[in-house]
């Protein structure tokens, strides 16, 4: 079938990030021989001419949509007109760009935050649009949603074959490990780790310890990805609908906050005692995806919370220098 075609030239937008690398090694792997990258120098997906002009210079058959502007609590909180703004205009330029160069098939990438604050758990692909969002993410979520509905808006019209699919929480090599800007994987890896160099006696985490998070290492996501897109049409929309087609992607499992930090404690060394501020914000007390649709299409998660943790650590001591404060 064309999907499992190998020699078919993929543009990889996004390919520096943690996803879109991840990505990347995944498709070499799996011997595909033509891939297509681009610095952000190269190519400003902010720019549609710019994004017009690199499709129609280049026969391309795939779209790997790994590209988007994306940072913390902080990062949302501080910038969410640029958030709003980036996303959407990076998914507007390669979604359109992609189908005026007669490009059939792409997969977008998104985030679970594109459903509501309070969604049931674990949280179903039907639970999208049905409740308000968490504010502090508010302007990506919105982002990340107008990428579902432009994937199927194309489809419906023009009988493409977009997809999309959400993620949970992400871990690995090429995370982001710095000091105030990273998430709560990459972050609490150095502080453990920083607290073995000093021979700190304790960690202190904010929270209780208590809520429950959901975690998979990028390889994992990557694997996902390429399984959706590999996918034949009739597998695909047996599992899917027109107007609700993007897949949750996750372990399927959670952890407490002190089940994970116990576990980094283990991999990085730490022998000291672990200290949970109770006067810090917790967050929602769950976040875990359904990936009932994902089983059904033939994928499930195969690295272990452990063993992932121990190569995302891995990853850190071998580039540590490039995170220095």
């Amino acid at each position: 079938m064309a999907s499992h075609n190998r020699s078919q030239t993929i543009f990889l937008a996004g390919h520096h990030g943690m996803v879109g690398s991840a990505i990347l090694r995944r498709l070499q792997t799996l011997g595909y021989t033509t891939i297509i990258t681009r610095r952000r120098d190269e190519l400003d997906l902010l720019s549609q001419t710019a994004v017009q002009d690199f499709f129609a210079q280049e026969n391309i058959n795939q779209v790997y949509m790994a590209a988007a502007r994306v940072g913390g609590i902080h990062a949302n909180s501080t910038y969410p007109a640029e958030f709003i703004y980036e996303n959407l205009m990076i998914e507007l330029n390669v979604i359109h760009g992609a189908h005026l160069a007669d490009v059939q098939k792409l997969l977008f990438l998104g985030s679970s935050c594109i459903y509501p604050k309070l969604a049931g758990q674990p949280m179903k692909e039907q639970t999208l649009l049905s409740g308000p969002l968490e504010p502090s993410n508010e302007p990506y979520a919105i982002a990340k949603i107008a990428g579902i509905k432009l994937c199927e808006s194309y489809n419906r019209q023009y009988g493409r074959d977009y997809r999309s699919v959400m993620p949970t929480n992400l871990y690995g090599p090429n995370d982001n490990f710095h000091p105030q800007n990273s998430h709560v994987i990459p972050a609490l890896l150095r502080r453990f780790h920083e607290a073995v160099q000093t021979r700190a006696k304790e960690v202190v985490i904010w929270g209780s310890g208590k809520p429950l998070r959901e975690f998979l290492h990028v390889d994992d996501m990557a694997a996902a990805s390429v399984h959706v897109m590999e996918l034949d049409d009739t597998t695909y929309q047996a599992n899917t609908a027109p107007l609700l087609s993007h897949i949750n992607v996750g372990s399927g499992v959670d952890c407490t906050i002190r089940e994970m930090a116990e576990t980094v404690a283990r991999v990085t060394g730490f022998s000291g005692s672990l200290c949970f501020d109770a006067s810090k914000p917790d967050g929602a007390p769950r976040k875990l995806l359904d990936v009932s649709r994902l089983k059904a299409l033939g994928w499930e998660s195969s690295i272990s919370f452990e063993d992932g943790l121990r190569d995302a650590y891995q990853w850190f001591l071998q580039n540590q220098g490039q995170f220095r404060s």
